[in-house]
């Protein structure tokens, strides 16, 4: 049995295809920004360029690309059969950027005071998978 076996039978998990140039580009030191106007629709891309933001104590920025990135990634899961809620499994290496980025707007949206939707981020991405919020901090 799987981790995300629903025996209620609710949804699959959602599993994202893989598209590993941005992947393979940002895991060869390239810099996010190029990396995000090439693949403007990874979400991986735009959850690096947050997570740097916030690194760098700059949370409005970040909180600009997480949302981006993450409204990329449900712009992806509907796609690919996401009816908006299911498991969206972190061992899955596609999903991370959508995951990532969720988290990251968590974390700016508390930065920058915006506590609600700070709570909605973190209830979705535990919703999603709760091993990507224990791998986000969250």
């Amino acid at each position: 049995m799987s981790a995300h076996e629903n025996l209620l039978g609710g949804p699959a998990p959602t599993l994202l295809p893989d598209d590993p140039s941005p992947r393979t580009e940002l895991e060869g030191g390239a810099d996010p920004t190029k990396v995000a106007a090439a693949h403007p629709a990874s979400s991986l891309a735009w959850a690096v360029l947050a997570e740097r933001a916030l690194h760098e104590a700059e949370p409005v920025a970040a909180y600009a690309y997480a949302r981006t990135g993450y409204h990329r990634g449900l712009d992806a899961l509907r796609r690919n059969g996401w009816k908006g809620h299911g498991p969206i499994p972190w061992e899955h290496a596609a999903n991370r950027g959508f995951l990532r980025s969720l988290g990251a707007l968590a974390r700016a949206a508390e930065e920058i005071g915006d506590d609600e939707e700070s709570l909605r981020c973190v209830q979705f991405l535990r919703d999603s998978d709760p091993v990507a919020a224990r791998e986000l901090g969250l």
